[in-house]
């Protein structure tokens, strides 16, 4: 829905109210002036359908990948059908409850409509495809992994010497208990009045912009997590690229330095976005596939760089501007629920809101996940120091 046609709708409430006022049995009765205001009412109805019909055509002639490829996994009619369900699920207020499971409530998005959340979730600066991933159908358990380690080889053995043992494979057991989030949207209640995929749109945009904030969210406190509590490693001194490399080369090693990336912020962009090599040339370079791929190439270094806004990773004011090298999908592992759960309700109290009172209808969503640690020797956390004020 555009600017015009919020317009247009708040525009013919007015004169729909205007006509019930001056239809009323009272002194404020006219009913002239009721018939002028039910004719202005349907020429602003008649105005909105056509800019309804425009919206919708503009809509329709750009691409959606998304939503091809939610339909096509549910065929032509399953995602049209998913969409009607919902939205008429929304506008009587989410009421169904899950079965079997009263404890949890709300009413259970389809999964053609999960799958198109997780489509956006994806398509802002995400962190989970960098890490492991897995869907889990319980709320809790465990599983071995292997852990990514060198090998020595096998050692000369002389006639009838004895032969001597070799390096095991180190497996990890790692835990994972899932957790509810939740938070809580208001809109308008002119948009339940919209057509089905514009109201659709607007809740799957609000779950899938703090899906993905929280999973960030969780990936970075899991991964801070080994830096905290007594014992705990240092994180490292960043101040070029020479310590970059050493990274790299030194402390992750062959292990993990082929599939290592660099995360950090807006502030860690325009730190890299400057280095330069002996020639004078900037070494941080878009993918000539994608230019919005960025990678950090400087000889025989090539390494991934993921940002994410200054706002999901804060600067310290400190320490510097936080950056995470290494593998991580060998560092974390995240555990997807998919259980999506809303309720809704247009009388209750949030604060100052009241949804009664200002016309409103307030969403609550659900969603369930964990994000564990994996493999500690698989990443390592740095601070780029700020530089020196002048005269020191």
């Amino acid at each position: 829905m555009n600017k015009k046609m919020r317009d247009l709708l708040d525009r013919i409430k007015a004169k729909r109210d205007e006509a019930k006022g001056c239809s009323a049995d009272g002194e404020a009765k006219d009913i002239a002036k009721a018939k002028a205001a039910v004719a202005e009412m349907k020429a602003l109805q008649e105005e909105y359908e056509v800019e309804k019909a425009l919206f919708e055509a503009e809509k329709a002639s750009i691409p959606d990948d998304a939503a091809d490829e939610a339909k096509s996994k549910a065929g032509k009619g399953g995602y049209e059908a998913a969409v009607k369900s919902f939205a008429n699920a929304a506008r009587e207020g989410f009421k169904g409850l899950n079965e079997g499971t009263p404890s949890q409530g709300g009413y259970t998005v389809p999964e053609d409509i999960v799958t198109r959340i997780i489509k956006l979730r994806q398509d802002k600066p995400s962190l989970l495809d960098l890490v492991d991933y897995a869907v889990k159908k319980t709320l809790s358990g465990q599983e071995t992994f292997q852990k990514r380690s060198n090998v020595s080889g096998f050692s000369p053995v002389g006639e009838g010497g004895k032969i001597p043992a070799v390096g095991t494979p180190e497996f990890g057991r790692l835990k994972w208990n899932i957790q509810k989030y939740a938070g809580y949207m208001t809109i308008t209640n002119e948009v339940l009045d919209d057509s089905d995929e514009n109201l659709v749109a607007v809740i799957m945009e609000w779950f899938a912009d703090n899906s993905r904030v929280t999973a960030n969210n969780l990936v970075l406190a899991t991964l801070d997590s080994k830096y905290e509590g007594e014992g705990a490693p240092k994180t490292v001194e960043i101040n070029g690229l020479d310590d970059i490399k050493r990274v790299l080369n030194v402390t992750l090693g062959q292990s993990f330095k082929p599939t290592s990336t660099i995360v950090t912020n807006d502030d860690g962009l325009q730190w890299l976005d400057t280095l330069k090599d002996n020639d004078g040339n900037y070494i941080l370079k878009g993918n000539p596939q994608d230019p919005l791929q960025l990678r950090l190439s400087a000889g025989a270094t090539t390494v991934p760089v993921r940002v994410v806004p200054n706002v999901g990773l804060p600067t310290d004011d400190a320490k510097g501007i936080p950056v995470y090298i290494g593998d991580l999908k060998e560092a974390a592992k995240y555990y997807d629920r998919k259980a999506l759960s809303i309720k809704a309700s247009d009388v209750a109290v949030v604060g100052d809101m009241n949804a009664y009172e200002e016309d409103l209808t307030v969403y609550r969503g659900i969603e369930r996940e964990d994000v564990e640690l994996k493999d500690d020797q698989a990443y390592v956390k740095g601070f780029i120091p700020f530089p020196a004020p002048a005269g020191e």
